[in-house]
């Protein structure tokens, strides 16, 4: 079937992510190929110390990015899309978005960046003795509950962004087990939230404003394939303003950007994972088996068909490379040369690898915001070197792109080191990747093993969440696994880059120097 013909006949599917800067969306036929795709950028805003989207900014993000996929549909085919074979939503994980029993959002959407909520997160992480990191949705409410938050009271509900959309699109209060796992811890043996930490959590909160037990405040869970319902007239209307949109279309388990990553990359599978560099960077490992004791930079989380994960969240990844790459544009225009963006930033990242392995001492810290894992609750932007170091534009860059992965690297070796982890090969995607074999060298050697990027990674968890609603039809038949090894993937192009000793041992001398260099990062959170 053409493309054309399987959009006029309601075949494709409609994947939807709301990312940190970007909503975009993604139309896939039934083997996976990208037939049409649109996207808006935003950004968060800093509104009395929380980080946060509004509501109105939410849905007029999410109807600006389905009449930008719908345009290219009619750009490219000639028809207007009335119907999808399914659609999937997916964001960002964690955050709280919290309602009362009228549907109202009761206080601002405060999202996964905000480090507001570490006395709860290290009183819940003792309590279950299970990692609960602050940016989880448990911690943002047990925070409130903390701080005698006059909302509490009347919490009804509370969800993540993705549960928030789907709610609206569906009528259903329900949340992909991946995304769930970032709310609340999960029990792998039920698919379900953990009942022995929900009785524990209820006995902690007894004494406050709580309306109702926990179990009662949070969504359905479902794993990967199951029916989450179906796009309501009120839906359709919230997607296309236009009216040309049918109700009654699918929708998969709503996830979160770490499900539709491992999706996207193929690494739902036991000693897989992928790495996923954007504004914000995280690396899964899909476990063989629980890991030892707890460990506060690492989460446990799940892949979208419910198999425990071990995964690092860093808040702070590719910003900080931007800013660079703005100011040497800025330098190009004194001169009158007007790069292309792309073209500056491949060429700055290519520059990098001919810096030393070290980068010759120069030493950045890119923390535009907090940084849990390394114990930051504000950041500061520092770049820190001595008269000795060899300070060059290479080493600069190689930096640059080192600090990207310097905390990730932290939470990941005590996985692959201290627990002795084995992993057969992680898969990268995000922005930080797109320069061929600068991304994939760099992450390889941050964690000694190899690293992937396969062609179709650019589409990152739109796709990922397209790739969820076409295996709404293939549940029955199959393991979501063996869907993505046998049917998307199964002849799949990738570049693959084998750690090399020297570049290992580099990262290894920059991250103690790091490490060491803590204090300077602190100092200057302090006095900045």
């Amino acid at each position: 079937m053409g493309a054309k013909e399987c959009i006029e006949e309601g075949k494709a599917y409609l994947g939807i992510e709301f990312g940190s800067t970007r909503i975009k969306g993604v139309v896939i036929d039934e083997a996976g190929e990208v037939l049409a795709m649109g996207g808006f950028g935003w950004e968060n805003s800093l509104k009395d110390g929380i980080w946060t989207y509004s509501e109105k900014e939410i849905f007029d993000g999410l109807k600006i990015c389905y009449a930008d996929v719908a345009k290219d549909i009619e750009s490219k085919y000639g028809v207007k899309a009335k119907r999808f074979a399914g659609i999937g939503i997916s964001a960002m994980m964690h955050g709280y978005l919290a309602f009362d029993a009228n549907e109202n959002l009761l206080v601002p959407f405060r999202t996964w960046r905000n480090t507001i909520t570490g006395e709860a997160a290290e009183k819940l992480t003792k309590e279950f003795n299970y990692n609960i990191p602050q940016r989880w949705s448990i911690s943002h409410l047990y925070q409130a509950i903390l701080n005698k938050e006059e909302h509490v009271k009347d919490v009804d509900f509370f969800t993540t962004l993705a549960g928030f959309v789907h709610w609206k699109l569906t009528g259903k209060k329900v949340l992909g087990v991946g995304d769930a796992s970032g709310m609340f811890p999960i029990d792998i043996a039920t698919g379900d939230f953990d009942a022995t930490m929900i009785a524990k959590f209820d006995e902690l909160a007894k004494e406050t404003a709580l309306s109702k037990g926990l179990k009662g405040l949070l969504p359905e869970v479902l794993s990967a394939g199951e029916d989450a319902g179906v796009l309501t007239q009120e839906g359709a209307l919230l997607l296309d303003e236009t009216g040309n949109l049918e109700a009654g279309i699918p929708l998969c388990p709503p996830e979160g950007d770490a499900g539709t990553g491992m999706v996207a990359t193929n690494s739902v599978k036991v000693r897989t994972g992928n790495i996923s560099a954007g504004t914000s960077v995280f690396a899964m490992v899909v476990l063989e088996k629980e890991l030892s004791k707890v460990y506060p930079e690492i989460d446990l989380v799940t892949t979208p068909d419910g198999a425990l994960v071990g995964m690092v969240h860093c808040n702070n990844c590719t910003s900080e490379i931007n800013n660079w790459v703005k100011i040497f544009k800025e330098f190009c225009d004194i001169y009158g040369i007007n790069p292309d963006m792309n073209e500056l930033f491949t060429k700055l990242y290519a520059v990098s690898m001919s810096g030393d392995e070290d980068c010759g001492g120069v030493i950045l810290y890119n923390y535009l915001s907090g940084e849990p894992v390394t114990g930051f609750e504000k950041g500061a932007l520092v770049l820190a070197r001595t008269a000795e170091d060899k300070f060059s534009l290479a080493n600069l860059m190689r930096s640059n792109l080192y600090s990207a992965m310097a905390t990730l690297k932290i939470g990941l070796d005590l996985m692959l080191k201290e627990e002795g982890v084995k992993v057969d090969e992680m898969y990268g995607h995000g922005g930080y990747f797109k320069t061929k074999g600068v991304g994939t060298k760099i992450a390889a050697a941050a964690i000694n093993a190899p690293v992937s990027v396969m062609e179709t990674a650019s589409e990152g968890g739109a796709w990922g969440i397209a790739l969820l609603a076409a295996f709404l039809a293939k549940k029955a038949e199959m393991t979501l696994s063996d869907y993505l090894s046998g049917v998307i993937f199964k002849d799949a192009k990738c570049e693959k880059c084998e750690p090399e000793s020297k570049d290992v041992e580099g990262f290894d001398a920059y991250i103690e120097k790091y490490k060491t260099g803590l204090a300077i990062e602190r100092t200057a959170v302090e006095v900045l």
